[in-house]
């Protein structure tokens, strides 16, 4: 597993609730709900879409380690882990 699958995951996901955002130009440790102007249904969509993609689902007690670009993939690679 690679960080840049992990990348893909994440902007796959992103992609299909903002599809006006582009990934690769988000800041890394920039909240992702505000960079990406996401409201709390569409950041559960996102965790949606990513459980969709990677198969790792977040449960709400881990939403705080998830608000930023750099926090999704360090979470995701430690859960690939296991």
């Amino acid at each position: 597993m690679s960080a840049d699958n992990i990348e893909q995951w994440i902007f796959n996901a992103l992609a299909r609730v903002a599809p006006e955002v582009e990934g690769d130009q988000l800041d890394p440790e920039e909240d992702i709900r505000e960079a990406c102007d996401l409201d709390s249904m569409d950041f559960l969509i996102l965790l949606t879409n990513l459980k969709q993609e990677c198969g790792i689902s977040i449960p709400e007690r881990d939403y705080p380690q998830v608000m930023t670009l750099a926090d999704m993939r360090r979470y995701l690679a430690r859960h690939l882990i296991r």
